[in-house]
């Protein structure tokens, strides 16, 4: 029996589950991926969002202002990549100057500090590749870009190393609940018990309530396609570009990332399921044309890949997180949209708050610890660290994958290491190898086979996100 049973690896669930790990407790995550951050957490736009759109006195304005700090401090913990860029909401004439006095306002409500209105000049003289036709912006300097699945990763793994349990491929399809808590019951037959669970199962939360007794919301989700561009493109802003916001969402943005690539999107479209991640021509064109008109300049022959992601809302627009009303021992964390990336910190210690005030004994850890090793330590080195480094460890001396020069020991580690990547997408994810501008066709063979030998299994049950996504049918 476990104390809590967390349903859901992704970041709301690995921020929880590293939050538990500060108490002694026994904490479980479930997820029915191969691997953690499968979900809306490996496709976003990774904004670490300012403050000044949500509502005020909403959780998503509470905790998108307390979100900040926190997250910054925990991706230095996490040695998770990210860059403070701040952010620029850019109005296209008189008409959309209005609102961003309005978003100032809301912003200094929310409590978001140094928000500053510009012309569209002085906009210009910080970002010279806006559009002419942009007569205004509001200035959010607080604002940044992470990596959301290195950041999903890197928490589950560390809660992993201060004692929590994940069990993968476990996709839950009946909860029971008795006088001494919960027995989770997956597809599988697999079962695990827990006193609470926390329901952070993203756009599948809905569902896992109603198997739990509790069908009080019902989630909308809304597909966002993207544009990824390759490297060349990364610095043709150094800011985060949006578009005045409507009721739709934030817009269509421009972005540098955290990893050095340019990304434009995304659009906001309901979608049947949120397993609905298929791209379309007319969404992609909808995205392109918008990205331009905020950055004219966009060479967007540089797109490498694109992609999208689906986003879990509910129609009063709020997070949802807290204990059921009709389920003992349920904890809710549930429609979790924007700003939910940048709220994640805040989030798990809320969630905590919450479970603590349900009755689950939070008492300090004292072997807890914190801090994860950087999984990019080596490519920060310099080149004589790197060749004293090498000598002594000359798999990092192999370089697998060209386009993001990541080496064969790098990959190894990754395999190794908590959450051990299982998948070539795991290793992707991980170590960046695949995310390049060939898009892994010079170095998938190499990976699929360093994770054949790691694990002890032939090279033809290797696969790209588990299930039967085989990378090979047979041999000739």
């Amino acid at each position: 029996m476990f104390d809590v049973v967390i349903i859901g690896a992704g970041v709301t669930g690995g921020m929880l589950a590293r939050a538990l790990s500060r108490y002694r407790l026994s904490v479980c995550v479930v997820e029915k991926a191969s691997d953690v951050a499968c979900g809306a957490s490996k496709a976003n736009s990774g904004i670490i969002h300012g403050g000044y759109d949500p509502l005020p006195h909403t959780l998503k304005a509470k905790l998108n202002a307390a979100g900040v700090p926190l997250l910054y401090k925990a991706a230095d913990e996490l040695h998770v990549p990210y860059r403070k860029t701040g952010s620029l909401v850019c109005a296209f004439g008189a008409e959309e100057e209005k609102p961003l006095a309005a978003l100032l306002a809301r912003g200094k409500e929310n409590g978001i500090p140094d928000l500053k209105l510009l012309s569209g000049d002085a906009a210009r003289a910080i970002e010279p590749a806006l559009s002419a036709e942009v007569t205004g912006a509001l200035l959010v300097p607080s604002a940044g870009v992470i990596c959301p699945y290195m950041l999903t990763i890197a928490a589950i793994g560390n809660a992993m190393d201060n004692g929590v349990a994940l069990l993968r491929d476990f996709a839950v399809c009946g909860i029971a609940r008795d006088k001494d808590g919960f027995t989770v019951r997956a597809a599988s037959g697999d079962t695990v018990r827990g006193r609470f669970v926390a329901n952070c199962a993203g756009g599948f939360a809905d569902r896992v309530s109603e198997m739990a007794g509790d069908d009080s919301f019902t989630l909308l989700p809304r597909a966002g396609e993207y544009l990824l561009l390759d490297k060349t493109e990364g610095t043709r802003v150094s800011h985060t570009i949006f578009q005045v916001p409507s009721a739709a969402g934030k817009g269509v943005l421009v972005t540098p990332t955290a990893d050095g690539n340019l990304l434009v999107g995304p659009t906001a479209d309901a979608v049947k399921t949120p397993e609905s991640t298929e791209t379309t021509p007319a969404g992609l064109a909808k995205v392109a044309t918008l990205a331009k008109r905020s950055v004219p300049s966009l060479d967007l022959r540089q797109v490498i890949t694109s992609f999208a992601g689906v986003r879990a809302s509910e129609k009063g627009g709020d997070f949802i997180i807290k204990m059921s009303d009709t389920v003992a021992g349920l904890l809710q964390v549930a429609a979790i949209d924007s700003p939910g990336l940048t709220a994640s910190a805040a989030i798990a210690e809320y969630a905590v708050e919450l479970l603590g005030r349900a009755g689950l004994p939070l008492e300090d850890n004292p072997a807890y610890c914190g801090e994860r090793a950087d999984s990019f330590a080596f490519r920060h080195m310099s080149d004589e660290e790197k060749d004293a480094y090498i000598k002594a460890h000359p798999a990092y001396g192999r370089v697998i994958c060209r386009c993001e020069t990541v080496s064969e020991g790098e990959i190894r580690d990754a395999i190794r290491r908590n959450p051990k990547a299982v998948d070539t997408d795991g290793v992707k994810r991980r170590t960046r190898a695949g995310m390049g501008r060939c898009q892994g066709g010079f170095c998938l063979p190499y990976v699929r086979r360093l994770l054949a030998e790691e694990n002890g299994v032939p090279c033809a049950s290797v696969t790209k996100k588990g299930g039967e996504s085989y990378l090979t049918v047979g041999k000739l």
